[in-house]
Order: structure tokens, then C-alpha cells, then sequence
């Protein structure tokens, strides 16, 4: 039987396949229970990838069915969900959050408290979706959409960003160092997110160790405007060092936050099952 992880993205892979799948086939397929593929199933989707039906999942809708990036993105997956949980209770009294793009953007914007007073304005067209449907306001930045992130960048994103100023900053990234600062592997996405920061009173970076010590080709800002980073206990200590002497204020989410993970995800938004007429149980999206 293939490992967890593994199993997951061979998942991802007969979704991209046949746009739908069936547990049963699964369990067949990998050797495994069919409470095995269901606990996977769920996963994924929390993770934002699939949505569960009665017996299988089919593609989520506001996710790109790129196999790779989807791949990368389940990788830490774990990991991004603590970083988001801790980075939600650092945001203090803050009103106007901009938030980024990125899978752990999407893990921070899941776990946002519910604030009808609170305003979030971002690029991300799947952090819009999640958010559009809650007490607090989402506003999209609008013009073109690239497709691999589903992320607003151009002219017409840059001046609604330019009419607003923003309390924090909340920003994943592609590379962090102390030399570099924050990097990005695209540079329409960059200059949305300097403007982001030139705006901001403050910026909260949220990271996962993969990230730290590598740096992409486009220049976002550099390390010393970053006032809190949120990581893991993989992020390099030397480059942390680094960071820390910088004055930025490290924060590494452990794994004592999954108990606070599991009961955010326990609560009544993350109970999908429906009992059907003969007792079984449905899930749907």
C-alpha cells in the first residue's frame, strides 16, 4: 500500500484523469480500506483540492487540476494548516487585511475568525469564494486572471489596490532569505504584492521551512519590512538566526496547535455528512 501522501496524489491523479472517482475502486486499486480512501477523500478536500460525493469526489471547481502544482501543494500540507491556525491569532485588532495567493493564504483565509467588521481585500479568486460567503467583507481586486494560481494581477488590480491601505499584510511566498528578502517566481504577482506592502501598516509573512533560504527571480521586498514570520520547525535555524537579527519576530507553529487545528475543523461549517433514508451516510460539497 502506497503512504499517505502518495496515495493522495495518485488520488489527484485519477481526478485529473476522469474528473471523478469512486472509493471502492480506490480501496481495490491501492490495497487499502475503503475508510482509508474516505479519511484521504476528506483530507483533500479540506485542503481545498476535491469535493466529496456520495461514493467519490469529483474536481474542485476553484482549484486548478494542474497534477504538479497540486502535488507540491499537498506536500506540507499538515504543515501550511498550522502556520495559518497560528498566523489567525496574530492579526490583533486589525480591520483591513490584505491577503495573498498561494495554498497557505487559502489555509489562512479558512481559518479566519468570522468578523462582520473585518475587511479583506485579495487577489485570489479562491480565497474571494471562501471568504464571499461570510459575515466579513471580501473584496477581489478584479483584471486578468492567471491561470495556474487563479490570481488577479495587471492594471486594473494594481489601481483597486491603490485605493485602499491595510492595517497587516498577509503574504506566503515563493523564497525568503535575509539577503534576498521575499522573492516570487512571478513578476505581475510581485508588483501586486509591493504594492500590497507599500500599503500596509504592517506584514505578516506566513511560510513554511520549505521556503526559507531559497530565492526566486523576482524581487517583492526586502526582509527587514516583514514585522511577524509564521513557520515551522523545518525552517532552517541559520537562516531564522539571520531573520531574527533583522529584528523580525519568529513564530514557529508546532505541532501543540493540532489540537486547536482539529477542533476548528470539527466545528458545525466542517460537518458535510448527511444521514440518507436507509442510514448511510452522504457526504457533499
Amino acid at each position: 500500500m502506497p503512504l499517505a501522501a502518495d496515495r493522495r496524489i495518485k488520488i489527484l491523479e485519477r481526478v485529473a484523469e476522469g474528473m471523478s472517482i469512486q472509493v471502492a475502486d480506490l480501496a481495490r486499486d491501492y490495497s487499502c480500506s475503503e475508510m482509508t480512501i474516505r479519511r484521504d477523500i476528506q483530507r483533500l478536500e479540506r485542503d481545498g483540492f476535491l469535493r466529496r460525493t456520495y461514493g467519490g469526489a469529483t474536481a474542485h471547481l476553484t482549484r486548478s487540476l494542474d497534477v504538479a502544482f497540486n502535488a507540491r501543494a499537498l506536500a506540507n500540507a499538515r504543515e501550511k494548516r498550522l502556520i495559518a491556525l497560528e498566523a489567525t491569532r496574530r492579526i490583533d485588532d486589525a480591520l483591513m487585511l490584505f491577503v495573498g495567493i498561494g495554498t497557505t493564504a487559502e489555509q489562512f483565509a479558512r481559518y479566519l475568525p468570522a468578523r462582520s467588521e473585518l475587511t479583506v481585500v485579495t487577489g485570489s479568486l479562491p480565497i474571494a469564494s471562501l471568504l464571499g460567503t461570510r459575515p466579513s467583507r471580501a473584496v477581489v481586486l478584479g483584471g486578468s486572471v492567471r491561470r495556474d494560481e487563479l490570481s488577479c494581477v495587471g492594471p486594473s488590480a494594481r489601481a483597486t489596490l491603490e485605493r485602499y491601505r491595510f492595517d497587516l499584510a498577509v503574504l506566503g511566498t515563493a523564497g525568503l532569505t535575509a539577503r534576498w528578502g521575499l522573492t516570487d517566481i512571478n513578476d505581475d504577482e510581485a508588483e501586486v504584492h509591493r504594492i500590497a506592502i507599500e500599503r500596509s501598516a504592517r506584514l505578516m509573512v506566513i511560510a513554511d521551512g520549505s521556503k526559507l533560504g531559497l530565492a526566486a527571480r523576482s524581487m517583492v521586498a526586502p526582509a527587514s519590512s516583514i514585522h511577524i514570520l509564521v513557520t515551522d520547525s523545518s525552517a532552517p535555524e541559520g537562516e531564522l538566526e539571520a531573520l531574527r537579527a533583522l529584528g523580525i519576530e519568529i513564530v514557529v507553529a508546532s505541532s501543540a496547535g493540532r489540537r486547536h487545528e482539529e477542533e476548528a475543523d470539527a466545528g458545525p461549517a466542517a460537518d458535510t455528512g448527511i444521514s440518507s433514508p436507509d442510514g448511510q451516510e452522504r457526504t457533499e460539497a
